[in-house]
C-alpha cells in the first residue's frame, strides 16, 4: 500500500513526539488571554507595576487580577519584587519583552482584512515616532537611526544578531558607549528587534538598552508621563537630524 504524502508526515517522529517544544502552547495559552495580554502590554515600558495598578489597566476584579499575574509569575512571562507590603510586577527578561514586541508584529500582519504590511497608521504619532521597548526605543526613530548604523559600516549584520565594527566602536565611544562593558553583560550584546509600528526592525540587546540611557544622559531623549512615549529634545532633533544625513 502507497502512503500519502500526508499520510508519511503524520506518521513521522517530528509529529509523533511533542516533547520538542513542550513550553510552547503554554506560553500561548498565558499569553490568549485579554487580561493578562493588557497587564503585559503596559509593562513594556520596561516598569515595575503594583498589582493595583494592573487590576485596573486590564479591568479585572481583584481576586480575578491575582489569579492572572500568579499564572504570568509562575509561568515565567514575570518578575514578582516586593517592596514592603506591596507587589510590583515586571517582564521578568529582555528576551521576553522582545518576543511580545515581536508577537505584536505578527498581530499587525495577521489583522482581518489587511492586505499587505504596513505601519500602523491608527497607532497616535507620538508613539508611533519615538517610545520605548522595554529598555530601549522603538518607532520610527529607532529604526531610521538602525537603519543608518548598517548602512555607515557601525554594525556587522548576521541574521538577527549583531556586531559593533571598529568604525562603530570609535562613534559609540563618542556617545559614551564602552563596547567591553556592554559585551560583558549577562545578555545579549546587540540583535535586531522587530518594530510592531514600523514593520522593520530596530536596534535591541544591551547595545540598544545602552544607547538610550546615554541619549537620555546627554538630553536628546526624555521620558514623558505618558507610558512608553518618548521626546526628542531640540538637541536632541539637531543631532539625530546631523546623524542621519551623514
Amino acid at each position: 500500500m502507497n502512503l500519502t504524502d500526508a499520510e508519511i508526515f503524520m506518521s513521522s517522529p517530528l509529529v509523533d513526539d511533542h516533547s520538542h517544544f513542550p513550553g510552547l502552547s503554554r506560553i500561548g495559552a498565558l499569553l490568549a488571554d485579554p487580561g493578562r495580554a493588557a497587564m503585559l502590554w503596559a509593562l513594556m515600558d520596561g516598569s515595575a507595576r503594583p498589582a493595583g495598578e494592573l487590576t485596573l489597566i486590564a479591568g479585572l476584579s481583584p481576586s480575578a487580577a491575582s489569579a492572572h499575574l500568579a499564572r504570568l509569575t509562575e509561568g515565567g512571562l514575570l518578575a514578582l519584587e516586593v517592596r514592603g507590603r506591596h507587589r510590583y510586577f515586571r517582564i521578568a527578561s529582555a528576551d521576553i519583552a522582545a518576543s511580545i514586541e515581536a508577537l505584536a508584529n505578527v498581530a499587525q500582519v495577521s489583522a482581518p482584512q489587511r492586505v499587505a504590511p504596513k505601519p500602523a497608521r491608527t497607532v497616535p504619532v507620538d508613539m508611533r515616532y519615538a517610545r520605548t521597548c522595554y529598555d530601549h526605543m522603538a518607532g520610527e526613530l529607532a529604526v531610521r537611526v538602525f537603519e543608518r548604523m548598517i548602512d555607515r559600516g557601525m554594525l556587522n549584520r548576521d541574521g538577527d544578531s549583531l556586531d559593533a565594527t571598529p568604525a562603530g566602536a570609535a562613534h559609540l565611544a563618542d556617545w559614551g558607549i564602552e563596547l567591553g562593558e556592554q559585551q560583558r553583560r549577562r545578555r545579549r550584546f546587540a540583535c535586531t528587534c522587530p518594530d510592531w509600528s514600523e514593520r522593520r526592525p530596530h536596534l535591541g540587546g544591551a547595545l540598544g538598552a545602552a544607547l538610550l540611557d546615554a541619549w537620555q544622559t546627554r538630553h536628546w531623549v526624555e521620558r514623558t508621563d505618558r507610558p512608553r512615549i518618548l521626546r526628542i529634545t531640540p538637541q536632541g532633533h539637531q543631532q539625530f537630524d546631523r546623524f542621519l544625513a551623514a
